[in-house]
């Protein structure tokens, strides 16, 4: 049997495993909630450790902390920063809607590892306290918004905007690559005039510019921070200049333009801010989504299908079909954006729940959001390497299927008018001929005005060969 140690909080004695630098608290809250065993991420938790450490700084600077002690819980809380005291933070995302049991779990961590760095026993509470001193100028109710806040804005500008860029670039390396490529358009999921593959990959790497711009906006959105609120937004137990010193801090530390919140109530009443968040993160899931959903259609066949163009092959598509290869860098990516956008609906709940001078679920959105993106991080770095890279063009099927489509017809409505147009493209479809054969058979224009009338690469251009109404 594990050796334990006995602890004390508010309520009680509890015992704690012997080697836990976790408390009393802590260890109710493991008990109390054995729901998912999912963790707060290394992201939330850097984020809990970089507010300890600049609380600390901040109240040394106020003399409310003396320098031993602020140093002692700088140095513990650089530890919980760099992910040295990770196994120390074990509890469940499902718990205390306000994040309460987590505030206190680094609050006791520090705590104890201030304790051992002092040469003092464990659970002493000397020279460190918990709450006294760990969490001075402090609430979990605004503690823990603010780590959210920090977590999503170091995860966005470090994770996700940099495979964002990345794709970006592979998209417009393909586009100018495909740019002499001519394939037929496709409105309805039914041919249309004529299109270039580069102006097709044109518009994914554009989307994805957007896609940046959108992660920007997101972290624009979490740039205030909660803390100097304390319990309900009033200061309670706060040193007036404590939040403008620790902004300072977090600001130096993070290279993001945190700020106190120019209101607390709201900033701790709601959740907007993430919610707002949230909603770029998932209109970027959606442009993924419509990205990677299209380049597996265009690849699809590869003989009986659209086939415009190849994906790598990176592994075997059937256990029962030999040499079938899968587009299965799309179907990751499009699993991944789905669950980003269920993810949103949780975090959009969530933050209608905000009652009165306190939103209650805010582990679950800190969760899920922190979730979207490191999952859409990781997911985007795949794509683009393991896919958009190794595309390639299909350029003889390209080339069949405009010369076979009847929207070809399109370009001759200016010269021979719209009814005849739609004569001309039903024969086509009735007997198999293609737009030009029939145009050929009937005399409709004479050979050079038909050539460049039906000329696909000027139907890609502005005011090319025909007019087209939509």
């Amino acid at each position: 049997m594990s050796k334990t140690r006995i602890e004390q909080d508010s309520m009680g004695s509890m015992e704690v495993p012997f080697d836990a630098l976790y408390g009393a608290s802590t260890q109710r809250a493991l008990l109390n909630f054995p729901i998912s065993g999912y963790r707060f991420s290394r992201p939330f938790i850097r984020a809990l450790g970089l507010i300890k450490w600049a609380a600390a700084e901040a109240n040394l600077e106020l003399d409310k902390l003396n320098e031993r002690d602020a140093t002692l819980i700088a140095h513990a809380a650089r530890e919980v920063i760099d992910g040295k005291l990770d196994d120390h933070f074990p509890l469940d995302v499902f718990q205390t809607g306000s994040g309460t049991s987590t505030n206190m779990n680094a609050n006791e961590v520090i705590s104890n590892r201030c304790c051992q760095l002092a040469g003092t026993p464990i659970a002493s509470k000397d020279p460190v306290h918990p709450n006294d001193h760990v969490n001075m100028g402090q609430s979990s109710n605004d503690v823990i918004p603010s780590a959210i806040h920090i977590a999503v804005g170091e995860s966005i500008r470090h994770q996700l905007m940099p495979a964002l860029e990345s794709l970006d670039a592979a998209l417009e390396r393909k586009s100018m690559e495909f740019w002499d490529v001519i394939k037929i358009g496709r409105t309805h999921l039914m041919d249309a005039t004529p299109v270039r593959l580069g102006q097709e990959f044109s518009g994914y790497a554009k989307q994805v510019e957007l896609a940046r711009l959108r992660a920007g906006n997101a972290i624009a959105a979490i740039e205030e921070l909660a803390l100097g609120g304390t319990a309900v937004g009033t200061g309670l137990n706060c040193h007036p200049d404590f939040s403008g010193l620790v902004m300072h801090h977090l600001w130096n530390c993070t290279g993001i333009t945190f700020r106190e919140a120019r209101n607390h109530f709201e900033a701790q009443s709601a959740q907007d801010g993430l919610v707002q968040a949230s909603g770029q993160i998932k209109t970027i899931a959606v442009s993924l989504f419509k990205i990677a959903n299209d380049i597996r259609w265009l690849s699809s066949g590869p003989r009986c299908g659209i086939g415009e163009i190849s994906l790598p092959a990176t592994q075997p598509g059937s256990s029962i079909m030999p040499g079938k290869v899968n587009p299965v860098m799309s179907e990751m990516l499009m699993q991944v954006c789905a669950q980003v956008i269920g993810n949103d609906a949780a975090i959009t709940w969530g933050g209608a729940n905000g009652n009165f001078q306190l939103n209650t679920m805010m582990p679950m959105m800190a969760h899920n959001l922190l979730e979207s993106i490191r999952l859409l991080s990781n997911a985007v770095d795949t794509f683009r390497s393991r896919c958009v890279e190794g595309i390639t063009a299909n350029r003889e099927r390209c080339n069949e299927l405009v010369e076979q489509s009847m929207a070809m017809v399109t370009s001759l409505v200016p010269t021979i008018g719209y009814d005849r147009a739609a004569e001309i493209a039903k024969e086509s479809a009735a007997t198999g001929r293609t737009i030009r054969q029939i145009c050929v058979e009937q005399n409709i224009l004479p050979e050079a005005e038909l050539a460049k009338a039906l000329d696909p690469v000027e139907m890609t251009k502005p005011g090319g060969s025909g007019v087209v109404g939509g």
